[in-house]
């Protein structure tokens, strides 16, 4: 049976500067609510970048590796930003961090984990497997939503990625 794309770039909403619509960020959460919650704080907070929301983990790296359902994306623009949850049906958030680093394509992308994990080993597989942050969901959604701004506007308008190569 042939798998149904679900993620999707949602465009960008409000008062959007041209220059960020080339950087989106890419969502992966299985949770809809913390769907609705993360979208709700980039929109309160107007991060002007796209947000893709990928669900699991095999679809996120079909939509990052623009393969299966996500041929299309080929030659698209790049993710600027990988959020990724941690507990994720199928394949893990640590397998798809590995995964994206072991790829020239992936290699260099950010990626923010975003869990409800009070693990250490978990925190630490993380950075052991090239995570370049690693942040609880926090119950109280006022600071979830200073979080969610701060991610949306560090990444996409404030970090200097490093020049354009072979995986860029």
């Amino acid at each position: 049976m042939r798998r149904r794309a679900s993620a999707e770039l949602l465009p960008p909403q409000g008062n959007w500067e041209i220059k960020c619509m080339d950087k989106a960020i890419l969502l992966v959460e299985d949770n809809p609510d913390d769907v609705k919650l993360t979208l709700r704080a980039f929109w309160k907070n107007n991060v002007m970048s796209p947000v893709a929301v990928a669900r699991d983990g095999v679809e996120v790296l079909d939509f990052l590796f623009a393969r299966g359902a996500f041929a299309e994306r080929a030659g698209g623009p790049p993710t600027t930003l990988a959020m990724l949850d941690l507990k994720l049906p199928g394949l893990g958030g640590l397998a798809v961090v590995k995964e994206m680093r072991a790829h020239e394509r992936t290699r260099v992308v950010p990626v923010v984990i975003l869990t409800s994990s009070k693990e250490e080993r978990d925190a630490v597989s993380s950075y052991t497997f090239g995570a370049n942050s690693y942040l609880r969901k926090l119950v109280n959604r006022v600071e979830f939503v200073k979080v969610a701004k701060l991610l949306g506007l560090h990444w996409p308008v404030f970090n200097q990625p490093p020049p354009e190569g072979p995986g860029g």
